[in-house]
């Protein structure tokens, strides 16, 4: 968190060190950011156990495209695949027919792995599920 601010981070720093004899205003801001990279931290860690559970429940499920387009949508972390999984992306990602990446989406939705996110027709997007 620091390091991605790290020009805000020195002028807080110079400045209390500086020019201001009460650092109330340095504590504050950095006590957000230790508060703020603590909220980070935690994300990430629920996002890998919710992977690690991910692959313990359904790798043996998929076949090598569907492991591959998973793989490639937790590489996105924790954010997210930006825009879900549609079918041309699938289509892209393992250079398959249309009609093998609507199966494998559906095969997706209906083990489980993956959501139906808003729309439907040729916007019809999907994302992994975590299941608790």
């Amino acid at each position: 968190m620091i390091s991605r601010n790290k020009k805000k981070y020195y002028a807080e720093l110079s400045y209390a060190s500086r020019y201001d004899i009460d650092i109330t205003a340095w504590i504050e801001y950095f006590v957000h950011i230790i508060y703020q990279a603590q909220l980070e931290s935690k994300q990430h860690i629920h996002f890998v156990l919710h992977r690690a559970r991910f692959w313990h429940k359904y790798r043996n499920h998929l076949n090598e495209r569907q492991q591959k387009v998973v793989e490639t949508m937790f590489q996105a972390g924790s954010k997210g695949f930006k825009g879900g999984m549609s079918a041309q992306k699938y289509m892209k990602l393992t250079k398959c027919s249309k009609a093998t990446a609507t199966r494998d989406l559906s095969n997706l939705l209906q083990q489980g792995c993956f959501m139906r996110l808003p729309g439907s027709g040729r916007s019809t997007r999907y994302d992994i599920k975590f299941n608790n």
